[in-house]
Parts: structure tokens; C-alpha cells; sequence
């Protein structure tokens, strides 16, 4: 099974959620990250974050999903809907999901509070991604099932 996390710039949410999803997950399962306009670079406080969990950091980087190395079976959308964000749709005829997230880029304030946003970024896709890897084979397997569960995991808070 192959997830796309899905944003604008690819920059700070997909990339911590394709690389703790791929921290997490078991061999069959492998997620990637992409945007509908990449900013080109991965947010210094992301991977600065990812490695304080010890999670690697090697590969990733900001990407187009024009450049997809395959074809997705769920893509997952993180942009924010509460910051005014749009969420680019994936054109494909895949599963799709939406896990909301705040930017943690876009914070402001002390560097307690921007250090703040992006670990409650990670904590909140931290426990979507657990919850998702938790669900049994019959749930995975079933499309009406796995969409319905996409959906409530969405609404992890």
C-alpha cells in the first residue's frame, strides 16, 4: 500500500508525515510527500524536529507530485482548512483523505512558540498515522470501511 501526503509547498507537514509514516510503518506500506508548488526546500525546523524523534531524515526532500515515483493508493491532504489554506486535489483516480494540520512555517511569536507549533504538528500526525497503522487487514481491504476510518482519523485531535 503506497500513501501520498499531499500539500502546497511540501516543505513542513508531508515531509514530517511521509517520514514518520515511513519510521512506523512495516515493509509493505510506504508513504511519500509531494505539493502542487513545491517551495523547493524542506523547512530547517522540520528536519531538526524529525531527527529529535529519531527519525531519518535522509532522502527526503520538497518535491512536485508531477515527479511521483508511483502511483498512490490513498492520498492524504494536511493543509490547514482553519488557516484559509487551499488543498490541492490529487487528479488521479485514487482513495482520498483529509488530515488537516496547522502550517507550523507560518507561526509566529517566541521560538518556544514556533518550536511549539511544529511539535504539535508532529504529534497530531504522530497519532493519525498510529491510529491509521492500527486498523486490521479487513478494514484495510474494504473500501467503504478504509474510507469511513480515513475519514475519523481525520478528526484526531
Amino acid at each position: 500500500m503506497n500513501i501520498l501526503f499531499l500539500c502546497t509547498g511540501n516543505s513542513c507537514r508531508s515531509i514530517i508525515a511521509e517520514a514518520t509514516f515511513n519510521h512506523l510503518a512495516p515493509a509493505h506500506m510506504r508513504a511519500m510527500s509531494a505539493g502542487s508548488q513545491p517551495t523547493g526546500e524542506v523547512h530547517p525546523r522540520s528536519l531538526a524536529l524529525l531527527r529529535s524523534k529519531n527519525i531519518s531524515t535522509e532522502g527526503y526532500y520538497s518535491k512536485s507530485w508531477n515527479a511521483l515515483p508511483f502511483t498512490p493508493d490513498i492520498v492524504i491532504t494536511v493543509c490547514g482548512n482553519a488557516a484559509g489554506e487551499t488543498c490541492p486535489a490529487y487528479l488521479g483516480a485514487v482513495m482520498r483523505a483529509h488530515w488537516g494540520v496547522a502550517d507550523p512555517a507560518k507561526a509566529t511569536g517566541s521560538e518556544a512558540q514556533i518550536q511549539a507549533s511544529f511539535e504539535q504538528a508532529y504529534r497530531l500526525l504522530r497519532a493519525r498515522i498510529e491510529a491509521f497503522l492500527a486498523l486490521d487487514e479487513k478494514r484495510l481491504n474494504g473500501r467503504e470501511a478504509l474510507q469511513a476510518s480515513l475519514h475519523a482519523i481525520g478528526q484526531i485531535e
